[in-house]
C-alpha cells in the first residue's frame, strides 16, 4: 500500500502516477476522507488537553484544602468554608471530566472509522511505477528488451500442445472435466513425470543460484493475502473455503509473507526464496480469452521466486531475477524474448515489471511464461516487514520485495511439446530433462 503521508503531501504526483497507470483516482475525495481523519485527532488533542488541565486542578484543590486543614493558624470555620468550596470545585471538575471522556470516547470512535475508510480507499491504491518504468497505456506500449534462441521452422504441419497431448496420450481435458470442471487439466503417464521433471528441474537449478527453497502451505488467510495485495481488491480471483481461508494463487503470497510484521537485518538482505506449489485461480475476468490447452486455467504448477532486498539494490536484483527466470528457459532451449511493461500494463502491487514471452508454434507468436516485478516497499508496507541498518540509519525502514516466476509449468510443457514435436507426432524431450525422464528421450504414441 502507498504511505498516507506521502500521499497527502504528494497529490499531484501520485494522481499524475495513477493516471499513467489508467487507474481512476477521485483524489478530492481522499483529501476529505484525510481531512475528517485529521479533524478528529485535533478534537481529540483538545478533549484530552482539557481532561489533563482539569485532572491538575483537581489534584491542586485537595492539595490546597488538606493544607488548610492541617494549618493551626486558620480558623475552623474558614476551613470548613474553603473545604466545601474546594469540594464542590472538585465534583464539577469531575463532573466535567467524566462529560469529556464520553466525548473522548466518541471522537475516538469516529477517528477509528475514518481511518478505517481512508485506509480501506488506500488499500485499493495500485502502486506507483518507478522512474524507470516506460510510459504507455496498454500491452502495445510495452517494450522488448531482447530475444534469445531462433524459433523452429517446421517442414511439416506443426500441432498445437492441445492435440499433440491427448494424441500421444500425455494430457486428457475430458477426464478432467468429469473430475472437476472445465479449464482443470489430467496428466497421465510421461506427462506427469514431465511434470514432475520440470518441478524438480527448476527448484534445482534456483538453489545453485543461491534460493533457498521452501516447501508452502497453499491455504492462506486474509492477512496472507492481503499482505501481498490480492485482497481485498482482488477477492474474485480467489478460491475460498468455508472457513476463510484461500487457496493461493502463487507461492509469492506465502513466500512474502514469511516475515510478515518481523524486522530484518539489513547484513542479511538479499534474502533469495523459491518454492514449487500448485496455484489456483478463478480467472474471474477472463471470459472471451483464449482458454484452450495449458494456457489459461483453474490450477496449474508454478516455481515462483521470490527477493527481500534493501531500497538501494531492488532494482539490480530484479535485473538478477529476470537472468534467473532466463536461465531455465536456456538450459531447456526454448526461444523467447523479454518484455518490459509499460505504465498502463503493469499488475497492481508492481513498480517495475520484465516479462519473459516463450515462443508458442500454435500461436506463432510469444507467450507469457514469467513474470518478473519489483514492489518497491509496496508488500512491505501492507504487511510490516521492515528492516534495520544500524551503520546507515536509526531505527528500521521498509524492505523492498521482488517476485518472479521460475517459471510456470504448465506453459513451460506447452512450449516443449510445441517447440520440440516431430513430424511423425512425437516429442523430443529436452537433454537437461532426460535423467529425471528416466531415461527418456522421445514422448512417443
Amino acid at each position: 500500500m502507498l504511505d498516507n503521508k506521502f500521499v497527502r503531501e504528494n497529490i499531484e504526483a501520485v494522481k499524475t502516477a495513477l493516471s499513467n497507470r489508467n487507474y481512476e483516482w477521485d483524489s478530492a475525495a481522499f483529501l476529505a476522507l484525510e481531512e475528517r481523519r485529521r479533524s478528529y485527532i485535533v478534537k481529540l488533542e483538545s478533549l484530552q488537553a482539557r481532561r489533563n488541565t482539569l485532572s491538575k486542578e483537581i489534584g491542586k484543590l485537595i492539595r490546597t484544602a488538606k493544607a488548610l486543614a492541617s494549618d493551626p493558624g486558620v480558623q475552623a470555620q474558614t476551613q470548613t468554608q474553603a473545604q466545601a468550596q474546594a469540594d464542590t470545585a472538585v465534583e464539577e471538575a469531575k463532573a466535567e471530566v467524566r462529560d469529556l471522556n464520553v466525548q473522548i470516547e466518541k471522537v475516538e470512535q469516529h477517528k477509528a472509522a475514518s481511518a478505517a475508510e481512508l485506509n480501506e480507499v488506500v488499500m485499493t491504491l495500485p502502486n506507483i511505477p518507478s522512474s524507470y518504468t516506460p510510459l504507455g497505456a496498454d500491452e502495445n506500449d510495452n517494450i522488448e528488451i531482447r530475444r534469445w534462441g531462433t524459433p523452429p521452422a517446421f517442414d511439416f504441419e506443426a500441432q498445437a500442445h492441445w492435440d499433440l497431448g491427448p494424441a500421444l496420450g500425455i494430457i486428457d481435458f475430458e477426464r478432467a472435466v468429469k473430475l472437476a470442471k472445465s479449464r482443470f487439466i489430467l496428466l497421465g503417464g510421461a506427462g506427469a513425470r514431465l511434470e514432475r521433471a520440470l518441478i524438480n528441474f527448476m527448484a534445482d537449478e534456483h538453489g545453485t543460484r543461491g534460493y533457498k527453497e521452501w516447501w508452502c502451505p497453499v491455504l492462506g488467510n486474509t492477512e496472507t493475502l492481503t499482505g501481498t495485495g490480492q485482497l481485498p481488491k482482488f477477492a474474485d480471483d480467489l478460491f475460498k473455503t468455508t472457513d476463510g481461508l484461500y487457496l493461493i494463487p502463487t507461492a509469492e503470497v506465502m513466500l512474502t509473507n514469511i516475515h510478515r510484521d518481523e524486522v530484518l537485518e539489513a547484513a542479511e538482505l538479499p534474502l533469495r526464496y523459491c518454492a514449487y506449489t500448485p496455484c489456483f485461480r478463478e480467472e474471474a475476468g477472463s471470459a472471451g480469452r483464449d482458454t484452450r490447452g495449458l494456457i489459461r486455467v483453474h490450477q496449474f504448477d508454478k516455481v515462483e521466486m521470490v527477493k527481500f532486498a534493501t531500497p538501494e539494490t531492488s532494482f539490480e536484483e530484479l535485473e538478477d531475477m529476470v537472468a534467473d527466470a532466463e536461465h531455465i528457459l536456456q538450459r531447456l532451449g526454448l526461444p523467447y524474448r523479454v518484455i518490459e511493461l509499460c505504465t498502463g500494463d503493469l499488475g497492481f502491487s508492481a513498480a517495475r515489471t520484465y516479462d519473459l514471452e516463450v515462443w508458442l508454434p500454435s500461436y506463432n507468436g510469444y507467450k507469457e511464461i514469467s513474470s518478473c516485478s519489483n514492489c518497491t516497499d509496496f508488500q512491505a508496507r501492507r504487511a510490516n516487514i521492515k528492516y534495520r541498518d544500524p551503520e546507515a540509519f536509526k531505527g528500521t525502514r521498509f524492505a523492498h520485495t521482488l517476485n518472479g516466476s521460475g517459471l510456470a509449468v504448465g506453459r513451460t510443457m506447452a512450449a516443449i511439446l510445441e517447440n520440440y514435436q516431430q513430424a511423425d507426432g512425437s516429442v523430443r524431450i529436452p537433454d537437461v530433462l532426460v535423467p529425471s525422464m528416466g531415461g527418456t528421450e522421445i514422448i512417443a504414441i
